[in-house]
């Protein structure tokens, strides 16, 4: 089956053949010019009617009623191609659109990233490499081109992300965080009350420029805020004065290869087998071959890092174990502590 595009070559080479068999037929009639010819041959196709340009006998008769025949039959094509084509564009988005929410739907424990800019196409690379499951919210259909080609398979809607219907279309009450990289910081100022406003536990990170808008952002739900000139700059100088440090940080915290070796977090869930125990107790180096380099822990206060903690360090539910290694070693703490 051609597709519509070969539909509508095939029915133009089939309406330009009439015309040029009708052009040389009504040319070879007595007193007839290649334009009178050329003429005829139009108004007997479209069946306009506008009269004979010259009188016909029997022959020129039989040869207009033949192209008057094939001629509405090209028109009845061309006007049912247009249809078709005019049908099959609206079920077309009617099942992108079907096919993104249902994709939407099936999305659970993801992460929402709201710009499609350099940032968050990082962002959606850096995903892609390690298999998070996310969604892209942008409206401008570069960004959107340009996310396409960094991963193919990527769940992009085409919306404002800055409207509570778009932060609810996109999961953002199963989702497990939220990216806000728009270009603007009063976009991402917005962003980040609507979500938090929505749901007060998810995970917020955002995107400012301003010194101003950072502390603007916490207030406004945030819980990090990242600015790049800030960022860059103590990444700089960290590699100049720390380089073999800042190396084997690159190593451990990129999402581009986690077949070896990661610094990851490992939260104790309630209830969790190893709450209440000591670090020994838990003995997760037996069970994972891991060792714990620090426990986030907030214990009723505020947050705190433990850092390489000692032994008789009490595990509670809520805290967070950081550690270091292969991915494989990583699952099985997770399942030791589920």
């Amino acid at each position: 089956m051609f597709d519509i595009r070969g539909r509508f070559l095939a029915a133009t080479a089939y309406a330009v053949a009439l015309l040029i068999m009708g052009t040389i037929g009504f040319a070879q009639l007595p007193g007839w010019s290649i334009f009178d010819a050329l003429y005829m041959t139009a108004i007997t196709m479209t069946g306009l009617g506008y009269g004979e340009v010259h009188a016909l006998d029997g022959a020129g008769r039989v040869l207009a009623i033949m192209i008057l025949v094939f001629g509405v039959t090209a028109m009845g094509i061309w006007f049912a191609l247009i249809t078709a084509s005019i049908v099959e564009m609206d079920l077309s988005e009617n099942m992108r659109g079907r096919r993104l929410m249902k994709e939407l739907e099936a999305l659970e424990d993801h992460l929402i990233v709201c710009g499609g800019g350099r940032m968050g196409r990082q962002i959606a690379k850096e995903l892609a490499d390690s298999r998070i499951p996310y969604v892209v919210i942008d409206h401008d259909e570069e960004n959107i081109e340009q996310i396409r080609h960094i991963d193919p398979n990527a769940i992009i809607m085409d919306a404002d992300a800055t409207k509570d219907d778009t932060l609810y279309r996109a999961g953002i009450m199963r989702a497990r965080g939220l990216a806000a990289a728009l270009s603007a910081d009063a976009d991402n100022l917005y962003l980040c009350l609507s979500a938090h406003s929505i749901k007060p536990e998810l995970e917020i990170v955002a995107r400012a420029y301003e010194d101003e808008s950072r502390k603007k952002m916490l207030m406004a739900g945030a819980d990090h805020v990242v600015s790049p000139l800030t960022t860059g700059g103590h990444h700089m100088v960290s590699l100049m004065l720390r380089p073999h440090v800042m190396n084997f940080l690159d190593v451990v915290t990129s999402l581009e290869d986690q077949a070896r070796l990661v610094l990851e977090q490992v939260p104790i869930p309630e209830p969790s087998p190893v709450a209440g125990l000591r670090l020994e107790q838990a003995d997760f180096h037996k069970k994972s071959g891991l060792v714990v380099l620090a426990i986030e822990s907030s214990n009723g206060g505020p947050v705190r890092f433990i850092y390489n903690p000692g032994p008789e360090e009490r595990l509670r539910a809520g805290d967070s174990l950081i550690v270091i290694g292969e991915t494989d070693q990583i699952d099985r703490l997770r399942r030791a502590v589920a």
